[in-house]
């Protein structure tokens, strides 16, 4: 299964029926257990209009073997090589009746131990006492995402919208880049596929307007070790 042609042209690829029935039931049953005892935890956020749940592969561990099936280990081999271990999780619950949208943008930073001065590291923030950083280009240009899918996800409730191509273009603010003659698509995806993606890849995501929940799970990987003894604070290699 080698999509990298496509993810190194287009920026992404879809895959439906990555996952089985029974292997989203129990990544439910696994999250849904969690969360009903967890609503003080500072690492969960909600609001009527998104439920998160950050380091989601922390909180959650007992997750990474379902979604760390044979599948999963064969498409980042085959697509991307040996080496790559999470830097960052996160579980988005987009509510039935949800009014979140999120502009065009890139996922421009990383989650990191500590903040030191570093040449080309920049744009620093903290919050709970979580480190994010925005890393020069060639960092963020090797390294990629998979989203899990556990509901169907449709240009009604939310699905991505992406500009084709746009990760080729370098960090780029979103005035510059030329709307009239680019390329978007909006990222259906069935219960259980998945959307392999660039972090510069522009994307975006509509207010839900079909009465259907959205349930994601973002997995962000590196291989890079970082400069200066700066490391990736989610850091967790995989089996």
């Amino acid at each position: 299964m080698n999509y990298s042609t496509k993810i190194n042209s287009e920026g992404f690829a879809i895959i439906n029926n990555f996952y089985t029935e029974n292997e989203i039931e129990k990544l439910i049953s696994l999250i849904e257990n969690k969360t009903e005892n967890n609503s003080e935890n500072s690492t969960f956020r909600k609001s009527q209009d998104l439920f998160a749940i950050r380091q989601f592969h922390k909180e959650i561990p007992e997750t990474l073997n379902f979604i760390f099936n044979e599948n999963l280990k064969q498409i980042i081999d085959s697509n991307f090589g040996k080496g790559f271990f999470i830097t960052k999780s996160i579980y988005f619950d987009k509510p039935e009746k949800s009014n979140w949208f999120v502009a065009y943008h890139q996922d421009l930073t990383i989650s990191v131990d500590k903040k030191i001065d570093i040449e080309n590291f920049e744009n620093w923030t903290v919050k709970q006492n979580q480190y994010a950083v925005q890393p020069p280009k060639e960092i963020l240009e090797n390294n990629f995402t998979i989203r899990i899918h556990i509901d169907k996800t449709t240009k009604d409730n939310g699905a991505l919208k992406v500009i084709n191509n746009s990760h080729s273009k370098g960090i780029l603010r979103i005035e510059n880049l030329d709307f009239e003659n680019e390329v978007e698509t909006i990222c259906e995806i069935e219960k259980g596929g998945i959307m392999i993606m660039k972090p510069l890849l522009f994307h975006a995501s509509n207010k839900t307007t079909n009465n259907e929940r959205r349930r994601v799970i973002h997995i962000e990987f590196s291989k890079q070790q970082l400069p200066n003894g700066l490391e990736w604070s989610e850091k967790t290699i995989l089996n």
